[in-house]
């Protein structure tokens, strides 16, 4: 049997029996009432997910299905979520839009959801609709979560699909742009330190790298892969000092990732730029944080957060957003090239 015929079987009966509750309360809690004991929550949450049971939205009236509720769903442990400014930025402009509607903000960090307790929450109808940032080609939950209310992610999701709502900054042009600069600088050997190949920004920022070269009839340099995390980027970093020998510029996908790699080199005696010029991307608080300051692709992530809230806003009051928004990105000239 299908996930589709399974859930077509299994109405709000079933779900009250199996959580040994009246129908009301399995209704109230669909609907996201408070007047609801925490012990029944539980249990009508629980029986909802185990029998993958999707309340029929379209059936029930305007004001009795909208929670005015949006979950902001990033798939990443707290370290990388609360270490990184992007994430900062991207909540600010949710933050912001959603602060001129009637709608709030429910923050799910979920890191592979391994007790589909974010998936349970979003599928019994307790929020109206999700934006999804950060996302890897192992989050598989998110697809399950699609299925029950209107998403909205930040970045191509990484199996995309014609129906689906994205607000991605060009990435692969800005790597490219990026690369440009420092062959028109007058580099020859000219290194990257990529961002994570499960994630669509990684997998664009590395080709963009690769199509300037190209472009420009040279090889790429030393490929070393990092996480978007400044550990990422010292590890990755030292893995190229010891390949060696040291090339004249590294192109490094995220500021994260070059203030680690700024942190090897300055140990190891590298001068930047004199012996080696680092170009980042993002312009995070980060670029003018470290020494020296970081010349970067700047990424408007305050914006994208915005524009991610106002296409989902548009969707729940039954208006046709475009499913793509492409924001574009800026060199910003500092230091360190």
């Amino acid at each position: 049997m299908t996930i589709d015929a399974a859930r077509a079987t299994v109405t709000i009966e079933e779900v009250a029996a199996a959580a040994g509750v009246s129908r009301s309360t399995v209704s109230r809690v669909v609907n996201g009432s408070t007047a609801v004991s925490p012990e029944a929550l539980e249990s009508v949450t629980r029986a909802i997910a185990e029998l993958n049971y999707v309340p029929n939205r379209a059936a029930r009236s305007l004001a009795s299905r909208q929670t005015h509720a949006i979950a902001l769903i990033v798939p990443e442990d707290t370290t990388r979520f609360f270490g990184d400014p992007f994430f900062a930025a991207i909540v600010s402009g949710i933050n912001a839009r959603l602060g001129r509607s009637d709608y709030v903000l429910n923050l799910f960090i979920a890191n592979d959801d391994p007790g589909d307790k974010t998936t349970a929450y979003v599928r019994s109808g307790a929020v109206d609709g999700a934006i999804v940032v950060s996302h890897h080609t192992s989050d598989l939950f998110i697809d399950r979560i699609a299925q029950t209310v209107p998403v909205v992610y930040g970045g191509r999701p990484v199996r995309q699909r014609e129906r689906d709502y994205y607000v991605d900054v060009d990435n692969s042009r800005g790597a490219h742009d990026a690369t440009v600069y420092l062959i028109e600088r007058g580099h020859k050997d000219i290194a990257t330190i990529a961002g994570p190949l499960t994630m669509p920004a990684g997998v664009d920022r590395l080709e963009g790298y690769r199509e300037a070269l190209a472009a420009w009839g040279m090889e790429p340099g030393l490929i070393e892969d990092g996480d978007f995390t400044a550990d990422g980027g010292a590890d990755a970093m030292r893995r190229m000092l010891e390949r060696g020998p040291l090339p004249d510029a590294i192109f490094i996908a995220s500021d994260l990732m070059a203030r680690g790699a700024l942190t090897v080199l300055a140990a190891a005696g590298v001068r930047v730029p004199q012996d080696v010029a680092i170009i980042g991307f993002d312009d995070s608080p980060v670029a003018t944080s470290v020494s020296p300051q970081l010349t970067t692709m700047r990424q408007p992530s305050f914006a994208q957060g915005e524009r991610m809230a106002s296409i989902l806003l548009d969707l729940l009051a039954g208006q046709h957003p475009r499913h793509v928004t492409i924001l574009e990105t800026e060199l910003v000239v500092r230091e360190s090239v």
